[in-house]
């Protein structure tokens, strides 16, 4: 599990499986005695729905690059050891650990589909989900994205008690709310608190606009319900805030605004369609903070937006005139104070989903009719690619891969399903960037690469590239001559 700072710690799936009082109203004039907040219709309606979710990682044999011994030629010259020597790398085999960790997730459908984080479940072998009343099932992942850290699963089952969804857009801050979780299968963990905050941006996650509250969230709690007083979804629990890794008053769910599209583009394409503006952007207040840092006074016209630091030459944007220095206030009419709420809105649009974006421009007003497209260009659906002779699937790096990798160019590998890749140990979340010395740019270099080493004298296909957690590796996938 990647640490994101010392100060930000995932409330993911424990790596090891060893285990108010009423608000007084303020005094003064009219002040009318605030009543407490009866819960219990809520946690009633919210717990059927919460599940504990089991992750197996089984031991795996990777090929990696290890770093040699400076040393090695004058301890062994002729590499007799297979130390390569002037520090130099080469490639080893190495045995994974066995990993098993735990997390929540919610029942959205009766017909077994559950919802959860993308970390609780990244990696699985094996999911087990245990319900409310103790019945296990074995999951499958739908789909998983690691771009808002959701993920959605199924089990096999039906009548399922579904929680109702609602629109976290309408919640308050200062609203009651119930964090509702099974961590480490202890079932019916319930905390209380209030919405402290809403939009909030922690640059954990490439898109984001968390519920900020304090109920208490733990380790566990990962992929578990953020409630309403109604009973109702509004949020799917995600990480907390502190200084010492354990729960400090600042706990962060992903709202259903964000959720609800993630859930249907994995349900019906398998990956998320993500609209992409073509646009670096930043809030006005870190602009302005950043230009008093130069001694610079800067004047936008407005102390609110999304200030566009850059604008990328071939994206929608740039094609509709929006330029560097413009500011954003307003998208379809909805007034736009800072960049996750910039973001929520645009995460709910698909490539070729129309915009219109209220901007200025030297504190001119102006607007933009934007046709968003997809991260590769264009405006067609992306879909992973099946390749049955390698037994899984695909899809290109997404804009946040490729900054975590720093690399321009990749394909992932989202499914292993048998086959070649399962033979050569390839796991899901391999980013491929050569096969056999060619760059992996589109899903049609790869189709040809798996044509050509199939149809030659020797059928292998070495794949080079990097771990999720930025190591390199390749692996030699045997492929059936044709």
């Amino acid at each position: 599990m990647k640490k994101l700072s010392n100060r930000i710690a995932m409330v993911a799936m424990s790596l090891t499986l060893t285990i108010a009082t009423p608000t007084a109203a303020f005094a003064g004039v009219n002040a009318v005695p605030s009543q407490p907040v009866d819960l219990t219709y809520a946690a009633e309606k919210a717990l059927p729905s919460v599940v504990h979710i089991r992750f197996l990682q089984n031991s795996k044999v990777q090929t990696v690059d290890v770093q040699s011994d400076p040393f090695g030629d004058f301890f062994d010259p002729f590499g007799f050891f297979g130390n390569p020597g002037n520090g130099g790398t080469q490639k080893r085999k190495v045995q994974t650990p066995k990993r098993e960790g735990s997390g929540s997730g919610v029942i959205i459908s009766t017909d077994g589909y559950i919802v959860t984080n993308n970390h609780v479940v990244d990696g699985a072998d094996e999911l087990t989900v245990t319900l409310n009343d103790n019945k296990e099932y074995s999951a499958r992942i739908i789909g998983t994205d690691k771009t808002t850290d959701l993920a959605l699963i199924k089990i096999s089952a039906t009548n399922l008690p579904a929680m109702p969804i609602g629109d976290s857009d309408k919640l308050k801050v200062g609203e009651w709310v119930l964090a509702v979780g099974n961590p480490f299968n202890l079932n019916s963990t319930v905390t209380a608190g209030i919405v402290s905050a809403k939009a909030r941006s922690l640059g954990a996650n490439g898109i984001e606009s968390f519920i900020q509250t304090d109920a208490a969230i733990n380790s566990g709690n990962s992929g578990g319900a953020l409630v309403n007083t109604r009973g109702e979804l509004v949020g799917i629990n995600a990480m907390l805030y502190s200084q010492t890794g354990s729960y400090s008053g600042y706990g962060f769910a992903i709202p259903t605004t964000i959720m609800n599209k993630v859930v249907a583009d994995l349900k019906k394409y398998g990956v998320v369609q993500r609209g992409v503006l073509g646009v670096s952007a930043i809030d006005v207040n870190k602009y302005f903070d950043s230009q008093k840092e130069q001694g610079k006074e800067v004047d936008l016209g407005t102390m609110e937006g999304v200030y566009v630091a850059k604008v990328d030459e071939d994206g929608s944007a740039a094609e509709a005139g929006i330029k560097e220095g413009d500011v954003i206030i307003a998208v379809d009419g909805k007034k736009v104070v800072k960049m996750s709420e910039f973001q929520e809105y645009i995460t709910n649009k698909r490539p070729g989903d129309k915009v219109t974006v209220t901007y200025l421009r030297k504190k001119q007003k102006k607007t933009a009719t934007i046709t968003l497209k997809n991260e590769q260009g264009n405006t067609n659906i992306v879909k992973d690619a099946d390749l049955d002779v390698l037994g899984g699937t695909f899809r290109p790096v997404t804009e946040q891969e490729k900054k975590d990798l720093n690399i321009s160019y990749g394909l992932v590998v989202t499914k292993v399903t048998g086959g070649a890749l399962k033979d050569a140990a390839v796991y899901k979340g391999f980013v491929i960037q050569q096969a056999n010395d060619t760059p992996m740019k589109t899903l049609n270099d790869l189709q040809k690469a798996v044509k050509d080493a199939s149809t030659s004298k020797d059928p292998v296909l070495i794949l080079k590239g990097f771990s999720p957690t930025g190591k390199k590796a390749y692996f030699a996938v045997m492929l059936d001559k044709q």
